[in-house]
């Protein structure tokens, strides 16, 4: 039974996101149903007029970026469709890492690294984001400023130091 309500609970910390990047996946969602979907069916079907279409690049290439179209509009509408919205600005206890948080933390090498908690499908890397199931936002979660958290990576155990936790300001 444990092993289920593990489970159950890292499905649901799959389906958090913010409200900036539930807006993003909306969006996205959108612009392919409205713009890009029916732009590639307009070019298939101009060139499945052409005759062969064996040989018929636009054809062959509008099949597949259908496909792959189809195939990002399921996958968005079933996020969006479970997608919890948690609005990290709404956090009352700010003293805590939470889901929405943004981190400084220090290494063993004396590093300060600094990081925001988001959502699965809406981390960007180059924005120093990372996702709620990432190794480092589990081994933050729940603590405070001044915890020494031991980090597993592939490079054997790591002690990091959280030097500072802010949120998003309430509106």
């Amino acid at each position: 039974m444990a092993q289920n309500e593990k489970t159950d609970r890292n499905g649901d910390l799959a389906r958090y996101v913010t409200p900036g990047g539930l807006r993003v996946m909306r969006d996205e969602l959108s612009h392919l149903m409205r713009v890009e979907r029916p732009s590639v069916v307009e070019i298939v079907s101009w060139a499945a007029g052409n005759g062969d279409r064996s040989e018929n690049g636009d054809y062959i290439y509008g099949k597949k970026r259908l496909r792959e179209i189809d195939r990002r509009i399921r996958f968005l509408t079933k996020r969006v469709e479970t997608a919890i919205e948690v609005d990290p600005a709404q956090q009352a206890r700010r003293d805590r890492v939470f889901f929405g948080a943004t981190v400084t933390y220090a290494d063993e090498g004396d590093r300060e690294i600094t990081v925001t908690i988001v959502g699965a499908d809406e981390a960007v890397s180059e924005k120093h984001e990372i996702t709620l199931l990432a190794p480092v936002s589990r081994a933050l979660l729940g603590r405070a400023v001044g915890d020494e958290v031991t980090l597993h990576t592939p490079r054997g155990a790591e002690l990091i130091e959280i030097i500072s936790i802010t949120y998003p300001p309430a509106s």
